[in-house]
């Protein structure tokens, strides 16, 4: 069976020349061609061998995803692909432009377990993890598509990251790779729903990532109806989780809180938000929530959002609202592949 040479650490790379009997520097050649150069024809590597390329094309493969559907917002600040894998799962990915730079919103799983309300990814399951490979593949779908240069990631599209955890670690290692992207860990955010055990042990790797929690409640009975698989970790032991965080790694944790009209949104709702969190330093990032036809959710009015803004505010609370990207485009998770399966059923 061919090797897929695409989406590994060099240490991995260069085992694999040395197997084949060349030095181990042709690895961070071949790097070079894939991450740098965009070169993805043996054939056309001729800073090798002919031996060399001969031995590549026999024993080796560069596995990426399709690209199968591609969307622009109509003010260009959002793309999103739809990306066919090997085993023809489906995918999807965004770029989000922003006055700071590009941000790519990768997917680390098929599908979602979480079961959150809003979102359209999890309406039939986990199918599967996705590997570093995969997650990396995303990133440079559009670094081809479009050359453009990549500031950001934030792990926020399809599944649970922490689900995932070694194939998510080895993905953000091989961003920050300099024979890769060569981008720093504090352009870098995992958003989780909150797997409280694999935050501790986040923490314990000591990269300076932002980790960002899908808190969306200020109490338990609410948080359960927005996202079912919290009941497994009650909120105050993910407070306490996010707290440690913060802790060992000096880096301010980011809550998102979707704002739901008539469930969450209330100003008795930032109250109690704010008694929940108490003193820690955290930031709040509000998200209207985003309608889409398979769910009968609104977001509140502005005069609303502005009220739950302030009061966190006047707690001591550093809060950001989330700019609606995408809408049109169906750029919220899973809605794109809803539709393309939709359309082709």
């Amino acid at each position: 069976m061919k090797w897929n040479v695409w989406g590994h650490p060099l240490k991995e790379t260069e085992q694999f020349f040395q197997e084949g009997g060349f030095p181990r520097f042709r690895a961070k050649q071949l790097h070079d061609y894939l991450y740098k150069r965009y070169v993805y024809d043996f054939a056309q590597m001729t800073q090798f061998p002919a031996a060399m390329r001969d031995w590549l094309s026999e024993n080796a493969v560069i596995e990426k995803p399709e690209v199968v559907r591609q969307q622009h917002s109509s003010n260009g600040d959002t793309i999103k692909l739809l990306l066919r894998l090997s085993d023809g799962s489906l995918i999807e990915t965004v770029c989000m432009k922003h006055d700071y730079g590009n941000s790519i919103c990768v997917s680390t799983q098929v599908g979602c377990a979480m079961g959150c309300i809003f979102c359209a990814s999890t309406r039939k399951g986990m199918e599967r993890n996705l590997t570093p490979g995969e997650m990396l593949a995303q990133i440079y779908a559009f670094r081809m598509l479009y050359q453009i240069p990549v500031h950001s990631i934030v792990l926020m599209g399809s599944g649970e990251p922490l689900q995932n955890y070694e194939n998510v670690l080895q993905f953000m290692h091989l961003c920050h790779a300099p024979d890769g992207l060569n981008l720093s860990y504090r352009g870098m955010t995992l958003s989780t729903c909150g797997i409280a055990p694999a935050i501790y042990q986040l923490a314990d790797e000591k990269i300076p990532i932002t980790l960002a929690i899908s808190l969306h409640a200020p109490n338990d009975e609410i948080r359960n109806r927005i996202l079912p698989s919290s009941r497994k970790y009650p909120i105050q032991t993910l407070i306490d989780a996010a707290r440690h965080y913060f802790n060992v790694t000096g880096r301010r944790v980011t809550f998102e809180y979707i704002l739901i009209k008539g469930i969450n949104a209330e100003r008795t709702h930032a109250e109690e938000l704010c008694r929940l969190v108490g003193d820690m330093s955290c930031h709040f990032n509000l998200i209207p929530i985003n309608g889409t036809e398979h769910i009968q959710l609104y977001p509140p009015d502005h005069q609303a959002i502005e009220r739950f803004s302030q009061i966190l505010e006047k707690h001591g609370k550093s809060v950001t609202v989330r700019r609606q990207m995408g809408d049109e485009i169906q750029a919220a998770c899973g809605q794109l592949k809803r539709r393309y399966l939709k359309d082709n059923s």
